[in-house]
């Protein structure tokens, strides 16, 4: 495997960095980004996007989770952009996707049902009924309420499918649930809700729109995460670096050096697993047990190492004017949203016993 970056990939790095190192508020942020064309990649030529796909996206979510920038690219990009590209019609794409690349409009995607994270079989429902009637409970769906479209799996007659459901339509009830990073997440209850055949996500499904879903979501999380873990490092080394006990800086005492190799080596693994299953989607290849990996280690491994950050920090590691804590609490929700790591370690048991 060949996990050289290219000219693209690295031009998309250093301009995302670049952005992400300007001060604002979230919005300002988000809308630099737009401007800066880094919301458009994934979009096909005749929309005006730049028709690269998740290798690319994956750079910019890692470099968001390097700066630890409190804006929705996994949801927009991961959850939205990248299968609406990958299973919408011509004119599914052309309604949702310039929007979130101009930045005036979001997406998302309702992953997990109550005790059935990432739900394969959901127990919410389509019936036919003319078009379709939507009934359900989709939980932790974040930015539910300031999205255009919800990607909503289902259970429907022969299989599954992915739904495209109004927030705003009868029937759906937002309930604001919270989580450790204070964004916007909600519970959404679907009772009778009427959608037409034009909501359904099935370009090149294969009647695998689902699973499409599901990996292109443990992708953009993997790649999140690599970003967040990294960020959290280098903050951590600095500190150590420059922060003195008994007249030397604390990184030079054996058990601190011991403490920040562990982070180190825990990042460097989780960005190895999460740039394998990256490289292996964007190429066309069997990438499910590579997710799999990379999703364990995302939830079993990163909050361990962000602990051992926030010790290394002493008292300074809780004052909440100091950026630390926004690794964490996206840690803590990022490990949520993959399922959690007992859920991780079951799937790749199944994997395994299969």
């Amino acid at each position: 495997m060949d996990f050289t970056l290219d000219d693209t990939q690295t031009e998309i790095i250093a301009l995302t960095a670049k952005v992400l190192g300007k001060d604002g508020d979230p919005g300002s942020v988000w809308h630099a980004l737009a401007e800066a064309g880094l919301l458009a990649l994934a979009l096909p030529s005749d929309l005006d996007g730049d028709a690269l796909g998740v290798a690319e996206v994956a750079q910019v979510l890692t470099e968001v989770g390097r700066a630890a920038a409190p804006v929705p690219a996994l949801p927009a990009l991961a959850l939205g952009v990248l299968p609406v590209e990958a299973l919408g019609s011509p004119g599914q794409r052309a309604a949702l996707l310039p929007p979130v690349a101009t930045g005036e409009a979001l997406l998302t995607a309702a992953l997990h049902e109550p005790s059935a994270p990432l739900a394969v079989r959901p127990a919410t429902t389509a019936t036919a009924n003319g078009g379709w009637r939507l009934d359900g409970v989709k939980t932790a769906v974040p930015y539910a309420a300031e999205s255009a479209r919800i990607l909503t799996p289902v259970s429907m007659p022969g299989g599954t499918g992915v739904f495209l459901v109004d927030p705003r339509a009868d029937g759906v009830t937002l309930t604001a649930s919270r989580n450790s990073s204070e964004t916007p997440e909600y519970t959404v209850k679907l009772d009778a809700v009427v959608v037409s055949e034009a909501d359904l996500l099935t370009e090149s499904g294969g009647g695998q729109a689902v699973a499409v879903l599901h990996r292109f979501a443990l992708a953009g999380a993997a790649a999140l995460g690599d970003g967040l873990l990294a960020g959290a490092l280098a903050l951590t080394s600095r500190h150590v670096g420059e922060r003195t006990q008994f007249g030397r800086p604390l990184a030079t005492f054996q058990a601190v050096a011991q403490q920040i190799a562990d982070v180190y080596i825990a990042s460097r693994t989780v960005h190895l697993a999460a740039t394998s299953a990256v490289w292996r989607l964007a190429r066309g290849l069997d990438a499910d047990a590579d997710l799999d990996v990379a999703a364990y280690w995302l939830a079993e491994e990163v909050p361990a190492a962000l602990a051992i950050c926030h010790h290394l920090h002493g008292g300074v590691g809780v004052d909440e004017t100091y950026p630390l804590h926004r690794y964490s609490s996206a840690v803590k929700d990022l490990a949520r949203a993959v399922g959690g790591a007992a859920h991780r370690l079951g799937r790749l048991g199944e994997r395994v016993a299969g």
